[in-house]
């Protein structure tokens, strides 16, 4: 990610043409087993050691976005055993190639944006539900200007760097519009997110709009720069999610709500605050920072347990809604040729799991 990002409109078409992801590194898919569960006191009663699951893992692709590296605590407490559900989580170090290698049917399921959904589904022919929302960003996503610019209407006539028809440019043109400005009114040069902070420091434009950790490293390589805009001023116009094979959830759907259960666990671990330096230690080890550096992204998403995710999956017209926000990102994605005819959102989405979960 999304992994803004992680994305919001990215056509397969795109990606191969603009090599667009969230790293820059190749990627490389790799597998841990999970680890085992902590050790019950020494006041306690010794509890019969949860069966290993058997039969055919589940495979859920992931990459390098707060709301989806997340998981990793999940094996790292072995939360998914404990479950009784056989999962092997599948890390790429590009988001790219998550959706890619999900389009080809080689995983289950896949840690995408809303968006994203809608494109895989109408573009490569890859049809996804989504069981649960992760998160949404909150500041992660940035329109990131040079020194000397402090607001989105000192932007009028200047040259912005952003890979378009990507979540960038959907962050972009909400932000424009916040100033009553359009693209019309600025000069949007196309660049690959991953050179992003390059492009700022090279003064060839004023501004650019990237995700974490993108936007953060344009700030560091460019000193006085300033985040003008961000996610957490619309906050809902991304979401991250876990979107599944239909196949798969019909034929394993009691296994999938048992992933949703241990999604809850992840985001209340997260959110209790007492956890923070035991979740940043976890986290930052899969991205290689360190738990300082790793907190800030933290504190950009905004993680929802599954209470929290049940009303966000509710329809609505608002970014307060998932359905909501897909239409946003739907007309977004035909007015700039992602794909050609909006699609049915309501066909994306299915909140059944969070609610039986939560029973």
């Amino acid at each position: 990610m999304i992994p803004i990002v992680r994305l919001a409109g990215l056509a397969l078409g795109l990606f191969l043409l603009g090599g667009c992801s969230k790293s820059s590194e190749k990627p490389a898919p790799s597998s841990e087993p999970a680890a085992q569960a902590a050790a019950p006191s020494a006041a306690a009663v010794p509890a019969a050691p949860s069966p290993e699951p058997t039969g055919t893992p589940l495979t859920i692709a992931y990459s390098d976005w707060p709301g989806w590296v997340a998981w990793d605590i999940a094996l790292h407490k072995g939360w998914f055993k404990e479950a009784g559900v056989h999962v092997e989580l599948k890390w790429f170090d590009d988001y790219v190639k998550s959706m890619e290698a999900y389009a080809a049917k080689q995983i289950d399921s896949v840690c995408v944006t809303n968006g994203d959904a809608l494109v895989t589904g109408a573009s490569s022919n890859a049809p996804s539900v989504a069981i649960l929302v992760n998160d949404y960003s909150n500041g992660n996503d940035m329109v990131v200007a040079k020194p000397g610019i402090k607001s989105m209407a000192e932007l009028k006539g200047k040259k912005v760097g952003v890979e378009v028809g990507f979540v960038s440019h959907l962050l972009l043109m909400n932000a424009l519009k916040s100033v009553n400005l359009t693209d019309k009114d600025i000069q949007i040069v196309n660049v690959p997110t991953p050179q992003t902070p390059q492009t700022l420091q090279s003064g060839s434009v004023e501004a650019i709009v990237a995700w974490q950790p993108n936007s953060g490293q344009a700030l560091k390589l460019v000193p006085g720069s300033t985040a003008i805009f961000t996610s957490a001023d619309v906050p809902g116009i991304i979401y991250d999610m876990l979107v599944v094979n239909p196949k798969s959830l019909a034929e394993r759907r009691a296994d999938w709500v048992k992933v949703t259960k241990v999604w809850d666990k992840v985001a209340k671990f997260i959110k209790d605050e007492k956890n923070l330096d035991e979740a940043a230690k976890i986290m930052s080890a899969r991205v290689h920072l360190t738990p300082e550096e790793y907190k800030p992204l933290m504190k950009g998403t905004f993680f929802l347990d599954l209470a929290e995710g049940k009303k966000r999956l509710e329809k609505g017209d608002g970014l307060g809604s998932v359905y909501g926000s897909s239409k946003v990102v739907d007309e977004f994605n035909v007015k700039n040729s992602v794909y050609k005819a909006r699609v049915k959102i309501e066909e994306y989405i299915d909140p059944s799991f969070t609610e039986e979960a939560l029973k």
